[in-house]
């Protein structure tokens, strides 16, 4: 039965397809490239002496300057954009550019950013000089990718921690419900700087390995940097051929614990679990595949295995894909989500790289090794500082029949 939804006593109808997507990371510049290193288990995490992001070596995920310039000079010239606006802008061209259907000078097109810190790097004294005060303002940050790309509305800008990528997705699939958009672009980016590290640092949260997530003997994070974009549209005409993805639902919840650490109960996340497949009419028992937080903390992990198993999902196989990208903060509930995208047109669960022992207090079904399987439907998971939470469900449109 298709999806209803009630805005202002009126009844809204409608499917949200993804109609485009891409990936930069430190494992390539396209979605396809991105999935292929996942497929083979290969990490982008790695270790790095560079006094300017730690004083002391540093296990992260670093996308490549050099080709990251050469891909930005195919648009443009760099001058008067940072880096992380680099990335933003070379991620949604590219997911423009698989799609011609797609018009982002429409006024039916709208831009959504998701950070959580944007161009934090500008509060160095040196850097900043180069821009002016305002390009530390996200809403800056939006603006300048809106005009480089010629879209006539407003951006919107989604930041709340670590679930502002899912929440951004959230947000598109309901103003597309609403009808007051046919396109969504949906851009998550965050950069690695010094910034970032010492405040993960502060609280002895960064790993000296590769992250382990949900492992017996995981030791903290791995920091990450990139940009995920990915396209939505109410609009059938406006999708390419391939396979159909439907986003079916999504919802978040905050379990007010604490500024930094997550229910102990996982209550918060349950919540945004049980919300996201009410809003799909998706039984828990027909999800086939959950791409985790798994940051590879250990209250995080905890947590999220605690909400996992008391909705009824501890069975079916999950991963995380930290210990891959590293945490890549913005930009990781898109990153992911995009990669669950591909897991399902590829019929392929990624393995969670560097798992070895299964270390949280409720059985959940953790993927050890990357293999083929029929994946019709993913469930994504997020949680952040503050106790925010928030869960989405993507769906082949063929699995099941609908009215």
């Amino acid at each position: 039965m298709e999806k209803e939804t009630w805005i202002d006593g009126m009844m809204m109808k409608g499917k949200v397809y993804v109609a485009g997507d891409n990936v930069v990371s430190s494992l390539g510049f396209t979605s396809e490239e991105n999935f292929a290193h996942l497929k083979k288990m290969e990490t982008g995490v790695k270790q790095y002496n560079d006094a300017s992001l730690w004083m002391e070596p540093l296990m992260a995920s670093r996308v490549d300057d050099v080709r990251l310039e050469r891909e930005f000079a195919k648009l443009g010239s760099s001058e008067g954009f940072t880096r992380l606006e680099k990335m933003m802008l070379v991620s949604a061209t590219a997911a423009l550019s698989e799609n011609k259907k797609i018009d982002i000078s429409s006024s039916r097109t709208l831009i959504i950013v998701s950070s959580t810190k944007g161009n934090i790097e500008l509060l160095d004294k040196e850097e900043g000089k180069r821009f002016e005060k305002k390009r530390l303002y996200l809403w800056e940050t939006a603006a300048q990718v809106a005009r480089f790309m010629g879209n006539p509305n407003k951006p919107l800008v989604v930041s709340n921690a670590c679930i502002s990528g899912v929440l951004a997705i959230i947000l598109a699939k309901r103003l597309l419900d609403e009808g007051k958009y046919d396109t969504m672009v949906v851009i998550g980016a965050d950069s690695l700087t010094k910034f970032v590290v010492s405040g993960f640092q502060s609280f002895k949260a960064v790993s000296n390995e590769v992250a382990k997530p949900y492992d017996a003997k995981r030791t903290g994070i791995s920091l990450g940097e990139g940009c995920g974009t990915m396209v939505l549209t109410n609009d059938e005409t406006k999708l390419n051929d391939a396979e159909r993805i439907l986003v079916m639902g999504g919802a978040s919840s905050n379990d007010a614990n604490h500024i930094s650490g997550p229910s102990r109960t996982g209550d918060g996340l349950q919540m945004a679990i049980e919300k996201t497949l009410s809003e799909a009419m998706m039984p828990a028992e027909e999800i086939d595949f959950i791409s985790g937080h798994g940051t590879a903390t250990q209250f995080n992990d905890d947590m999220e295995s605690l909400a996992v198993a008391n909705t009824q999902l501890g069975a079916v196989p999950m991963n995380s894909l930290k210990s891959y990208f590293g945490h890549t903060l913005g930009a990781a509930g898109i990153i992911e989500s995009v990669m669950g995208v591909h897991s399902m047109r590829q019929n392929t669960l990624i393995g969670t790289y560097n798992f070895e022992e299964l270390g949280v207090p409720a059985t959940v079904n953790i993927i050890k090794d990357t293999r083929a399987e029929e994946v019709n439907n993913c469930l994504k998971t997020a949680a952040g500082f503050g106790g925010c939470n928030a869960a989405v469900l993507f769906e082949k449109l063929t699995s099941r029949a609908r009215a």
